[in-house]
């Protein structure tokens, strides 16, 4: 079943019924969370939120950032959901060992970090940052699509790692770069941000971020000019994430990872059926009987 990742799949190969192989990894969770340790330390850790279906229904997810593993998952991304999870998944114990807290600029999970992980420093990770800044990039192209007919169809010419261009979208880029569009000064100052080297000191950690923050606002394109007024709410987290070293690998993998389970699942109508699978999958637990 863990090659499969498919409840359904897994119940036709093994002819049981979809209750029966779902009660199985129920148990095989419940079993492991009962075994794992409370003595673990987690000193790097991220709350991030993850859409359950086409709605707004969200699970909220605790993970550790150097390994990877899910920590604890609960549904629901509002406060009383983040002292759930922050308060039932880790003991008081674990919860002093924590170095760094990555979390997007969510109010709920700015206060999760704020007041369960006191001796932590709070950090919006790389990943969470290029998210906003993706978003403003194509906010400009949907404004600037309805002028320019030649920005048609451009959508991920701009949101795609320059270096995976296909040649014919690298062409069509450089057509519009030269033309000088807005979207394509916004794409460059999100990637001015991409290029920035973290793990610095705090003193060069700040002054990075102001040069990157004078030309982003000298700009004046409205949708970025809105980002860095969020950034300016946020600076201290923003700063700690350039500081610590707190880049989007570890947490792009362990997002993808749960997205991948989504999509296998064909999205989870019950949101405890897909906490048990994230759990199951990538809790690092010990489910099988001995």
């Amino acid at each position: 079943m863990q090659k499969v990742k498919n409840q359904t799949k897994s119940a036709e190969l093994l002819r049981l019924s979809f209750d029966q192989v779902n009660r199985v990894l129920y148990r095989g969770v419940e079993r492991g969370l009962k075994r794992r340790s409370k003595k673990v330390e987690y000193h790097h850790i991220s709350i991030d939120e993850k859409a359950i279906g086409k709605g707004h229904d969200y699970i909220t997810v605790l993970s550790d950032e150097q390994t990877g593993v899910v920590i604890g998952a609960v549904q629901g991304r509002k406060k009383v959901n983040v002292d759930e999870l922050c308060s039932e998944w880790l003991t008081k114990s674990q919860r002093s060992k924590v170095q760094t807290v990555c979390t997007d600029m969510w109010d709920a999970f700015i206060y999760g970090a704020k007041t369960y992980f006191k001796n932590a420093k709070h950090c919006h990770d790389h990943f969470h940052i290029i998210g906003y800044l993706n978003k403003a990039v194509d906010k400009v192209r949907k404004r600037e699509v309805k002028k320019y007919e030649e920005l048609k169809g451009t959508k991920y010419i701009f949101l795609k790692d320059h270096d995976k261009l296909t040649e014919e979208q690298r062409v069509k880029f450089e057509m519009i770069n030269k033309i000088n569009y807005e979207v394509a000064k916004a794409w460059q100052i999100k990637e001015n941000f991409r290029d920035i080297q973290f793990k610095q000191t705090a003193v060069k950690a700040f002054n990075i971020f102001m040069r990157w923050r004078r030309h982003a606002a000298a700009c004046k394109i409205p949708e970025i000019t809105a980002v860095v007024e969020m950034f300016d709410r946020h600076l201290k987290g923003i700063i700690n994430a350039i500081e610590c070293g707190s880049t989007n690998a570890r947490a792009e993998r362990i997002n993808g990872a749960i997205q991948e389970l989504k999509t296998i699942g064909r999205g989870y109508a019950n949101p405890k059926n897909f906490i048990n699978a994230i759990l199951f999958f990538h809790g690092d637990l010990d489910v099988f009987p001995h």
